[in-house]
């Protein structure tokens, strides 16, 4: 089963994503065609000091049988403090974590910020859609990639 850190400072985007994930899980175990169901777990980050502590497994985060390392993490840019880039750049240079798949999952449509995020190792770059039907299919189709159909390397 995957695990999956979303990393929001902004409640309402949390509520959102959750509400795809939910959403997601109903329609991956009442379809019945023939696939296997998405089976996933997720965490919220609220902040970028809250995410580098949950993927390094600090503090409240040392359990690691409650707070798995993630098999896949959605990170917000535009944080108050320890921004996206600095998350994902210390997760990208950690011999231990480099390797999770790190979806950069922001409002910004910045070319420097694209750009930015590409040359620190974001594995991808998604601008939020404004409507939930139109965010609740990105999220779809992220899960569904990436703790579906990709394949991990070996050991990671």
């Amino acid at each position: 089963m995957a695990h999956i850190l979303l990393v929001e400072d902004n409640d309402m985007d949390v509520e959102l994503t959750l509400n795809a994930f939910h959403e997601i899980g109903r329609e991956s175990v009442s379809k019945g065609d023939g696939l296997a169901p998405l089976r996933f777990t997720f965490s919220v980050a609220s902040d970028g000091q809250s995410a580098l502590d949950y993927v390094f497994g600090r503090g409240a985060y040392a359990d690691r049988t409650k707070h798995p390392v993630p098999d896949l993490i959605l990170l917000d840019l535009k944080m108050p403090g320890i921004d996206g880039f600095e998350v994902l750049q210390q997760i990208k240079e950690a011999p231990e974590v480099k390797r999770v798949p790190v979806v950069m999952l922001t409002s910004s449509e910045e070319e420097d910020d694209r750009l930015r995020s590409y040359k620190s190792g974001a594995n991808s770059y998604l601008v939020k859609p404004i409507s939930f039907d139109a965010f609740s299919r990105m999220i779809r189709s992220v899960v569904s990639y990436w703790c579906g159909h990709n394949v991990r390397p070996p050991g990671g």
